[in-house]
């Protein structure tokens, strides 16, 4: 895991140099990076969320919750860092809206 965040780190640093040095090169206004926790109920993705934010003294993000996202982010001007936790009723919705995917020909 530790190489992993290296990696990531260091890409983030190689992809500002490189933005730095080609003025040319568009790029978007903003930028932000998503952590999805990775587990199997609501309960403990809410808990990793609540840990994340204390760690980077933030609160949660309540403008997801109807989504059924519970979240908690920090900014860094126009750079943010957001932990997303997708709650087990919005998974559900999600993969039942996608099981129609391909079934309905709108020609």
């Amino acid at each position: 895991m530790h190489d992993l965040r290296r990696a990531l780190i260091n890409g983030l640093l190689n992809l500002a140099i490189f933005l730095e040095t080609h003025p040319d090169v568009p790029a978007s206004s903003s930028l932000t990076l998503h952590h999805f926790p990775n587990h199997d109920n609501d309960d403990d993705l809410r808990a990793e969320i609540d840990q994340i934010a204390a760690r980077v003294g933030s609160q949660i993000d309540f403008e997801d919750t109807p989504y059924g996202h519970y979240a908690t982010y920090v900014s860094f001007g126009p750079v943010e860092y957001r932990a997303v936790a997708i709650l087990a009723a919005a998974q559900a919705r999600h993969d039942a809206e996608r099981s129609y995917r391909g079934c309905i020909d709108p020609s």
